[in-house]
């Protein structure tokens, strides 16, 4: 990225004053050469720092340890570039893909190299207090590495991929990512025992929130079957149907979500295309009779049904309600089952 010497001298003064506390700030590069660019996304329980540098070198002195000012893990997914980290007899390089254990409480020395480019790194900095008691062996864990190849390196790399554009840092959601990628590089790292069974609940965790995102996003396309799922995400036809088991099967829950999408679309003033033939067909329904059908078993009501109630309370109001309260006005429109009188002295 062009820079002039004095933004690139600007950027190392401000790195080397930010981080005095925590290390020594080494550029291979000259220093009007220098940059950098981060971003950072502050959690309930983490922090997620997403950078961009130029060739340096980072030194934790055993001084910089004793000012106590970082006493974090920090979990490092490498992007662009390379990063060779050594901690006591500890050496290990992290290429693209990697993902790297660190224990900020030790002296280390981090280089990082760009090719000719920039390093980018994602790295997820985490208290003690949350990955330590995980660990069998907290003290002797740094310099754990995830290979690129391993399942749950790609696992942890989209997660945090999806961290850095999540909009509600903080929301449980994202807690619960973090504490199940906690629980995945511990088990790299070498968990307790106690921490094991989790291991598991976590990585299926981690695959069902990547996917019903992917399904999220493609609703509409024909990127859904087993098939084209099993090969995206790179594992049995097995292992997804398990996962989708407490939703009512894959294809449950994908005709469920894309019911849910054309509810919305229905009721919306921004939908030009008015057919039910096109929404059908652009929800993979073989046919609007089969639409109309799946309809209104889930919402008690038709689609052409939604659109008169949409339009009367267009009239009425001037604007539609939310999708939530339209469903809870639905809700209650329903009658309910009448129980039958059983006389005395039968069952």
């Amino acid at each position: 990225m062009p820079q002039d010497s004095r933004r690139g001298l600007q950027a190392l003064t401000r790195l080397r004053a930010e981080t005095r506390d925590i290390c020594d700030v080494l550029p291979l590069t000259s220093d009007d050469e220098f940059h950098i660019t981060t971003l950072t996304k502050t959690t309930s329980g983490a922090v997620l720092i997403d950078s961009r540098i130029t060739d340096v070198e980072y030194v934790r002195t055993p001084a910089h340890v004793a000012r106590g000012v970082l006493d974090h893990f920090q979990i490092t997914l490498c992007i662009d570039g390379n990063m060779r980290f050594s901690s006591g007899r500890r050496d290990v390089t992290l290429q693209s893909g990697d993902v790297g254990l660190i224990d900020m409480s030790q002296p280390n020395h981090t280089v990082l190299r760009g090719d000719g480019g920039l390093t980018r790194l994602m790295a997820l900095v985490l208290p003690r207090g949350m990955l330590g008691p995980r660990l069998a062996h907290p003290d002797s864990a740094t310099a754990t590495v995830l290979p690129a190849d391993h399942a749950h390196a790609r696992l942890i790399a989209r997660h945090l991929a999806e961290l850095a554009v999540t909009d509600s840092p903080g929301v449980p959601g994202v807690d619960a990512t973090i504490e199940a990628i906690a629980d995945l590089v511990a088990a790299a790292a070498g968990a307790k025992a106690a921490v094991a069974p989790g291991v598991e609940r976590a990585e299926r965790y981690l695959y069902l929130a990547m996917i019903k995102r992917h399904v999220a996003d493609n609703l509409e396309t024909d990127l859904l079957t087993a098939a084209e799922l099993c090969r995206q995400f790179r594992i049995s036809r097995a292992t997804l149907y398990r996962l989708f088991e407490a939703d009512g099967g894959l294809a449950h829950y994908i005709r469920e979500q894309r019911l849910n999408l054309a509810f919305q679309r229905m009721i919306s003033q921004t939908e030009p295309d008015k057919r039910l033939m096109n929404l059908a067909v652009s929800m993979s329904f073989s046919s609007d009779s089969t639409f109309i059908r799946a309809f209104r078993r889930k919402f008690g009501l038709t689609p052409g049904e939604l659109r008169e109630l949409a339009d009367e309370w267009q009239r009425e109001n001037g604007a539609l309600p939310a999708v939530d309260t339209v469903l809870h006005q639905l809700a209650r429109r329903r009658p309910t089952p009448r129980r039958q009188h059983v006389p005395s002295g039968r069952t």
